[in-house]
């Protein structure tokens, strides 16, 4: 089942997830309306019609009632899982080259290759939803049926045509005679 998002959990979804990427230059000024909505569980995606394309991101019907998953990490050291604070102590004496060290020679070089292994590992978790690339498969999806309902259309017409010069070129029956009086 379908519900509305409330706006100010819409906008703080949004902000998180990033602005949408810009729309294409086809898709300005078009005409066309884009509608792109979370659905869950086995909810139906509305389907397409005319000059709008709706893309649905499916999520699990357990996420429905959940704080968005981009609010529910904070900073705050409350909220600091036990095993991470463990795990913080074994990096305690990691000192010197690539070890990301405000200690020992070089320690500094280590925090780029972190920063890069963290970025690839947020990567590799994201569960954002990519409207962007759903948007494009489903133009992509409009127009493989452009070509089949243009080619049927054209061959309507092919046919009309030719029953029409066949019709023209048949040769008319004389008139019968009139009776005499």
């Amino acid at each position: 089942m379908l519900r509305p998002i409330p706006a100010s959990l819409a906008s703080a979804l949004m902000l998180g997830l990033g602005a949408l990427a810009p729309l294409p230059a086809s898709a300005q000024g078009s005409g066309e309306t884009i509608n792109a909505l979370i659905v869950y569980g086995e909810d139906p995606c509305p389907v397409s019609t005319g000059d709008q394309i709706t893309v649905c991101a499916r999520k699990d019907e357990a996420e429905r009632y959940r704080i968005p998953e981009i609010l529910r990490d904070t900073a705050s050291p409350q909220n600091e899982a036990w095993n991470n604070k463990v795990l913080a102590y074994e990096t305690v004496f990691a000192t010197g080259t690539l070890s990301c060290s405000p200690t020992g020679p070089g320690g500094f070089t280590g925090c780029t290759q972190n920063m890069i292994d963290q970025a690839y590992a947020e990567k590799r978790t994201d569960a954002s939803v990519k409207f962007a690339q759903l948007i494009e498969e489903e133009r992509a999806r409009r127009l493989a049926t452009i070509d089949a309902d243009a080619q049927a259309d054209q061959a309507d017409v092919e046919a009309a045509e030719k029953q029409y010069f066949e019709d023209k070129a048949a040769p008319t029956p004389a008139p019968a005679p009139a009776p005499a009086p």
